[in-house]
C-alpha cells in the first residue's frame, strides 16, 4: 500500500462520512468496501489532517465512531 492509495481511500472514507452525523468502523467498511487496514490507514490520514474525530461507541466499547470535524 502506498501513499497515493491511502490518499484515495481517505477520499472514499471522507465521501462516506460527508452528510452523516457519524459512522462506526463496521458501517464505514460496509459502505466503502475497504479492508480493515485500508480503512484504518485512511482514518490515520484524515486524523493527521484534522478532518475527523474518533470516539468510543457507548453501547459497544470495541467499536469506534468516526465523524467529520464541523468547520
Amino acid at each position: 500500500m502506498n501513499t497515493e492509495k491511502i490518499g484515495t481511500d481517505a477520499g472514499t472514507v471522507w465521501v462516506a462520512l460527508n452528510g452523516t452525523d457519524a459512522l462506526g468502523i463496521k458501517q464505514l467498511k460496509k459502505i466503502t468496501k475497504l479492508k480493515d487496514k485500508e480503512v484504518f490507514a485512511a482514518l490515520g490520514w484524515l486524523a493527521r489532517e484534522g478532518k475527523i474525530t474518533l470516539s468510543q461507541d457507548p453501547e459497544d466499547e470495541k467499536e469506534l465512531i468516526v465523524a467529520l470535524v464541523q468547520e
